[in-house]
């Protein structure tokens, strides 16, 4: 099995936002911002060749939205989803899976582009497209709170082209390739559990966007139940000390991966470190 970090572009959100009623004076110390208030994040996704199967997870904001939408979210950054996937040696043509832990626009948009005749296509056109059943019928029918989050030119035509594949239960989707179910962030939101070796590798999504999201009140504003979040934190700690789980970070800019550990104040990041150091 191969595990490859595929960065596409940053954006910047609200720092209060990215950490609820957590105070400035706190999470300022781990998690910086600039004078506008505005933290920079990263949009990681994460490659997985077990050899038969390419398995992309989520696929960043994509292409298809225009200056006045993207002009809030200030994107920067070298990478995109295309140029890191070229870059580490696949096409898109490769790619057998697209498994989205939820259907905001920042996890699902480089999923359905624009062809040259300006119709909606799939970027992956041999790829399967995998969303869990609860977060589909979320976004297809949002709430008012989260609908903005929910573009429906990034989500109906994976079902119009035929390419959708719903996951109603907790199972191993592929081998060595589990998924959870958290529903703090939004309905049905999956997380991928990875066998590497025997060593486990939990994609963050959002969950836990970044190290910075590591103790357990640092909840993000854009959560739709925080007391559920805060609910499954705490579960996933207990076992995730006793397995040594080591996350995989979606936004954070600053780090790719890290362990946990338990102190008398809770449970906290112990290392931080690279993609590459955990496959060693």
């Amino acid at each position: 099995m191969k595990l490859i970090s595929i960065p596409t572009e940053n954006f910047k959100l609200d720092g209060g936002a990215m950490f609820g009623v957590v105070p400035k004076v706190l999470w300022q110390k781990v998690y910086p911002a600039d004078d506008n208030n505005l933290c920079n994040w990263s949009m990681r996704c994460l490659l997985v060749d077990d050899g038969e199967r390419k398995i992309l997870i989520d696929t960043g904001i994509g292409y298809k939205q225009d200056h006045k939408f993207l002009r809030h979210y200030y994107l920067n950054g070298d990478d995109t989803l295309i140029k890191s996937l070229n870059k580490n040696g696949y096409s898109v043509d490769d790619i057998t899976d697209v498994v989205h832990t939820h259907l905001h626009f920042d996890h699902c948009g480089g999923t359905i582009k624009y062809d040259k005749d300006n119709k909606l296509v799939p970027t992956f056109p041999n790829a399967n497209l995998w969303v869990s059943k609860a977060q589909w019928e979320t976004a297809t029918k949002p709430n008012r709170r989260e609908k903005a989050s929910f573009l429906k030119e990034n989500i109906m035509p994976m079902q119009e082209l035929g390419k959708l594949k719903l996951i109603e239960e907790e199972t191993e989707l592929f081998p060595n390739f589990h998924i959870r179910f958290f529903n703090g962030h939004t309905a049905g939101q999956v997380v991928p559990y990875i066998n590497y070796n025997g060593k486990w590798l939990i994609y963050g999504a959002d969950i836990f966007p970044a190290a910075a999201h590591i103790p357990a009140p640092y909840i993000m504003g854009y959560d739709m139940w925080a007391e559920k979040t805060l609910d499954e934190r705490n579960n996933f700690y207990k076992e995730a000390i006793e397995k040594n789980y080591t996350i995989f970070f979606e936004h954070d800019y600053y780090n790719e991966c890290c362990s946990l550990k338990q102190t008398a104040k809770g449970v906290v990041v112990d290392k931080t470190f690279t993609l590459e150091e955990f496959l060693k």
